[in-house]
């Protein structure tokens, strides 16, 4: 679920064909400023769209607002377009993608500067507000079976060293072609490589280390898969992968038409942990519930909603 875009993933490949018919889509939909309707835009995957979900439950519980969600936009890039664009009010992105060509940025994992990046650069050239994160990241991620962890003693992706002659390793299509943060790179990074690596769609690699067919696969932090084939996720110790910390980011015209958003907004922060996040992806994805009714049984837990 990445799109790259100069060596950096995201979660979902944009076609001219997808961008044409979103975009068609927003401007016969869109809401302008005048309206007293919030548009949440989401990507096509999961866990925005539980976000999205629990921000129009709390803006309409506590505002005169109406709320309408987009969903299955082609990629974050889209959705940062329709919210330039006045098209889309709010959304959930993440911090890496400041490394996808927007505004000159410096080049670095620290996890604070990645985030100042994209607060400061996102608000000087699209006037977005990007908030400070939820508490969860979505990047890549080593992951194995528990009793191979237990096995070996692995908690960082450095313990692998040792093994990683004697391993399979599970990782999706494109990993292994990916200049900056691909298999070559991790290989330079880290000083090992695996006995052999099997390219597979994303979809398909937690299975496959459950089945014991890999020992090991890159998979994605926050994904249904760890709960679902409880898996343990490997720490990137040298941090290889660069920072994808989750945020809510709002138009800041959006913000001053309706101030009250703000501390409506900000209800979430640091609410959200990738342990949390992952169990509610599960009970979508695995469990098939609705977004919306687990987003609100997860409101109600925190004591935001009746």
């Amino acid at each position: 679920m990445r799109i790259k875009k100069g060596g950096i993933m995201r979660k979902r490949g944009i076609t001219l064909c997808s961008l044409l018919l979103v975009g068609l889509s927003l401007v016969l939909t869109a809401c302008g400023s005048g309206g007293k309707k919030i548009v949440i835009g989401t990507q096509n995957y999961t866990e925005p769209k539980i976000i999205a979900e629990m921000y129009k439950a709390l803006i309409e519980d506590r505002t005169g607002l109406t709320v309408e969600i987009k969903p299955d936009l082609a990629s974050s890039k889209v959705v940062i377009e329709g919210m330039r664009n006045n098209e889309l009010h709010m959304a959930t992105l993440y911090t890496g993608e400041v490394f996808n060509g927007y505004f000159e940025v410096e080049q670095t994992k620290d996890r604070e500067k990645v985030l100042q990046q994209a607060q400061q650069g996102f608000s000087e050239h699209y006037q977005l507000k990007w908030f400070d994160p939820y508490g969860f990241e979505n990047t890549y991620a080593f992951t194995v079976r528990k009793e191979v962890a237990q096995k070996y003693n692995l908690q960082n992706v450095s313990d692998l060293k040792p093994y990683a002659d004697t391993m399979r390793i599970g990782v999706d299509n494109t990993w292994l072609e990916r200049e900056s943060d691909g298999y070559r790179a991790f290989q330079k990074t880290y000083g090992f490589q695996f006995k052999e690596a099997f390219p597979m769609q994303i979809g398909l690699v937690y299975e496959a280390v459950a089945n014991e067919e890999v020992d090991v696969v890159l998979a994605y932090t926050t994904d249904a898969g760890l709960k679902q084939y409880d898996l343990q996720t490997l720490r990137d110790d040298k941090q290889f992968f660069p920072p994808f910390d989750a945020s809510p980011v709002v138009r800041e015209e959006t913000l001053k038409e309706y101030p009250e958003l703000e501390e409506i907004v900000s209800l979430l922060i640091g609410k959200i942990d990738a342990d949390t996040m992952t169990e509610l992806n599960y009970y979508v994805d695995v469990e098939h519930r609705s977004e919306k009714e687990v987003a609100v049984e997860f409101l109600r837990q925190l004591g935001l909603l009746e």
